[in-house]
């Protein structure tokens, strides 16, 4: 019998998770909902096989591709089309033969008389926060405006990663340029001047003995060296998959200097921008906490997020939680407790989420105009020390011979 995974919320308030074996997704759904729990997520467990799969570009929908999907049916349906009519456009303008079957199969769930949040969650291929937001917009009628802020979430989200990782491509480029160049001179270049310096006999400086040492190093275990970085670098995303390591390494990360600052504006912006678009579109406060959480990107803040679903279970408000907890900037906060005096929570959530986006993009770009001139003058430094050293060993030379 098949094996699904699945993440849901206790009457308590804390996220359980485990493993059931069922039918089909909607047996494990009913269960869940039996035993007094809210489903948050139900997948087929995933074994080695699905995560290559995954891995190569597998049967999930990627951000873009989901944030095309929602902004394409809202367009469809906003124009007075059809589910049915909607569903067959997306599946003849797909972009791909994955998507294609995937729209294909949620169009022949409908036809058969299903929701959409439904097929949306047997497939298997849509993140709960998806599959809430249009649950949500089809009990109330509003599936189109509901799937156009979808939309708009997913494209700032993807707006947001796009920008951190266009920042990142200079300072990338800078550093594999540098690092050659310095490989290029130590295996290359000072091999040529090596033979010369053993024919004269003279003592070499240290920093020439050095940087010898250093070329001879690279060359006979430069391979071995590139292979030791490749292996710590899979040892390192394997470790950050654990989420007893991933928690702590989140911690260390939010409590650096520069790096910490921007890390609690992206995840403020996260949790504010989710927060607010499932408010808006009806989802009651504890269950667009349960989904954000898992949104937040974050596992110490995600640790917040699921603490203020007990909080505010319990009669608490959410503001103050988060406050208390000092993972977020004192702005998210300050404009939550607005937002709960005023009775609108969603709005000011989203207010905060583009406040706190604007500094996240600022703050990016702060830490980049900082970090390309220190990888400049490392790594100059470091060309610089090598042909001092070898016009210090040739200085040398010319003095003995005199």
């Amino acid at each position: 019998m098949p094996r699904f995974s699945f993440q849901s919320l206790l009457p308590s308030g804390q996220l359980h998770r485990g493993v059931l074996e069922a039918v089909d997704q909607a047996e494990v759904v009913a269960r869940l909902r039996r035993g007094g729990e809210v489903p948050v997520r139900v997948e087929p467990e995933r074994r080695w096989r699905d995560l290559l799969h995954l891995e190569l570009g597998g049967r999930g929908l990627s951000r873009a591709e989901l944030g095309a999907f929602a902004r394409e049916l809202a367009l469809m349906l906003g124009a007075g089309q059809d589910l049915d009519h909607a569903l067959r456009f997306l599946v003849e303008t797909a972009p791909s033969e994955r998507a294609r079957g995937i729209f294909g199969r949620l169009r022949d769930q409908v036809r058969g008389g299903g929701t959409l949040h439904g097929a949306m969650e047997r497939e298997g291929s849509f993140p709960p926060l998806t599959v809430a937001m249009v649950r949500a917009g089809e009990s109330g009628g509003a599936l189109s405006e509901t799937l156009g802020r979808l939309a708009t979430l997913l494209e700032r989200q993807e707006s947001l990663v796009a920008a951190l990782q266009t920042a990142m491509v200079y300072p990338i480029l800078l550093v594999v340029a540098a690092v050659g160049a310095i490989v290029l001179l130590l295996t290359q270049v000072l091999p040529q001047f090596v033979p010369l310096f053993a024919q004269a006999g003279a003592s070499l400086p240290v920093e020439t003995q050095f940087v010898i040492g250093l070329g001879a190093f690279v060359t006979s275990y430069g391979l071995l060296l590139l292979l030791s970085l490749i292996g710590a670098g899979v040892l390192a995303r394997r470790m950050l998959a654990d989420p007893r390591f991933r928690t702590r390494f989140d911690g260390w990360m939010l409590r650096l200097p520069v790096v910490g600052g921007l890390s609690r504006e992206v995840a403020a912006a996260r949790f504010c921008r989710v927060l607010g678009t499932m408010l808006q579109n009806g989802v009651p406060l504890v269950g667009a906490l349960a989904i954000t959480a898992d949104a937040v990107g974050n596992l110490v803040a995600a640790g917040v997020v699921r603490g203020a679903i007990t909080a505010v279970k319990g009669g608490q408000r959410l503001a103050p939680f988060v406050e208390a907890a000092h993972v977020f900037p004192p702005r998210t906060s300050h404009l939550l407790r607005l937002g709960e005096e005023t009775a609108s929570l969603g709005v000011l959530a989203l207010r905060a989420a583009e406040i706190h986006e604007q500094k996240s993009r600022l703050g990016l770009q702060r830490l980049v105009s900082l970090a390309n001139p220190a990888i400049i003058i490392v790594m100059g430094g470091a060309v610089a020390f090598i042909i001092s050293s070898l016009l210090l060993a040739m200085l040398s030379l010319n003095d003995l011979a005199q």
